[in-house]
């Protein structure tokens, strides 16, 4: 047998790549593309609670990307409690192989990945759905994955108005300063839900609650917005989807079933089912579905995270790597 190598990314390679906000999202963008011509395949997302009392626990997703010719998995660990320990709340590994034959490609700290291709989904999803003259962003939750939500967001919209709220007055306002010095721009920590959610174009729900908890209203959301839930926990009354024109996904396959999930109830109760979605964000991203057709529609979209964005990051990732001399091979057989 000759020699197997495979391509190892760390978090530093990671980092000396600087990937740029227009990469990440055209890299995203075409692994949606692909789901929504058919050229991908997508397990659901399995999970793993080694102990109820970690506060913790790992999500294992899986795909094949056809025009990528590239299979991978990928685990993150999500662990609520991780800031105490002085660690980030995720970590993760991406594991990229060739889908002939199995032979392991690649191993990549997916840890900014994930945080890299959650705020890309995002920025597509409102790319497609959101009024393109939106200004103003409201941003719930300040963990990993927050950062690039804000970033890419306001990358393709150029706010005037960003408000972000977290739990934490020192997670939220060590955020806000995070964000204004890197966005170059006012950036604005709020103490409550309500002052920062209402009048925005954009809502992005993207909190850490240990349970289901009502705490974004339905009343404070501006006609024609968009609004992004992604929370583990459902931080969203019911009735948010009553007022919705159009419901969109990124994988109904993976909305539909399993335990977590910020419409998890809404889908229990039949308010997102088959018959209520408009489509998946990759069906539009495509051009077989229409995104925003008014300025009008008040549009929800819900992503559970996709192997698919990973893969494709992931595979965009080591092409930079080849060409600028960064990462390592290491001998696996």
């Amino acid at each position: 047998m000759k020699p197997i190598y495979i391509d190892y990314l760390n978090a530093l390679d990671i980092e000396a790549l600087a990937m740029t906000d227009g990469e990440i999202i055209d890299a995203v963008e075409a692994g949606l593309v692909a789901q929504g011509k058919g050229q991908t395949v997508i397990e659901p997302r399995v999970h793993l609670e080694p102990d109820p009392s970690f506060h913790g626990h790992f999500n294992v997703l899986r795909g094949y990307v056809a025009p990528l010719d590239t299979a991978g998995v990928k685990i993150v660990g999500d662990y609520v409690d991780n800031y105490l320990h002085g660690l980030p709340s995720e970590f993760g590994i991406l594991n990229l192989f060739d889908p002939r034959t199995g032979t392991p490609r690649a191993i990549l700290d997916a840890t900014v990945i994930t945080d890299m291709r959650t705020g890309a989904v995002t920025a597509i999803g409102a790319k497609h759905l959101a009024r393109k003259n939106s200004k103003v962003l409201a941003h719930i939750g300040a963990r990993g994955t927050a950062y690039w939500n804000v970033r890419l967001l306001d990358h393709l919209f150029d706010f005037d108005d960003i408000r972000v709220h977290s739990r934490r007055p020192e997670s939220r306002d060590g955020f806000a300063a995070k964000l204004a010095a890197d966005l170059g721009k006012p950036v604005t920590a709020v103490a409550d839900w309500e002052s920062c959610v209402k009048g925005a174009d954009i809502v992005v729900e993207a909190s850490r609650l240990p349970e289901p908890q009502p705490l974004l209203k339905t009343e404070w959301i501006k006609p024609g917005a968009l609004v992004v839930p992604y929370g583990t926990m459902s931080a969203v009354e019911l009735s948010l989807t009553d007022i919705m024109q159009k419901m969109v996904v990124d994988d109904w396959g993976q909305c539909k079933g399993g335990k977590f999930g910020s419409l998890r109830a809404h889908v229990e109760t039949g308010r997102l089912s088959e018959k209520t979605l408009h489509a998946e964000l990759g069906q539009i991203a495509a051009g077989l579905k229409p995104g925003r057709q008014g300025d009008d529609e008040t549009i929800l979209f819900w992503h559970r995270g996709l192997s698919l964005s990973d893969i494709a990051l992931g595979k965009a990732m080591l092409a930079k790597a080849g060409e600028e001399g960064i990462g390592q091979r290491l001998r696996f057989a």
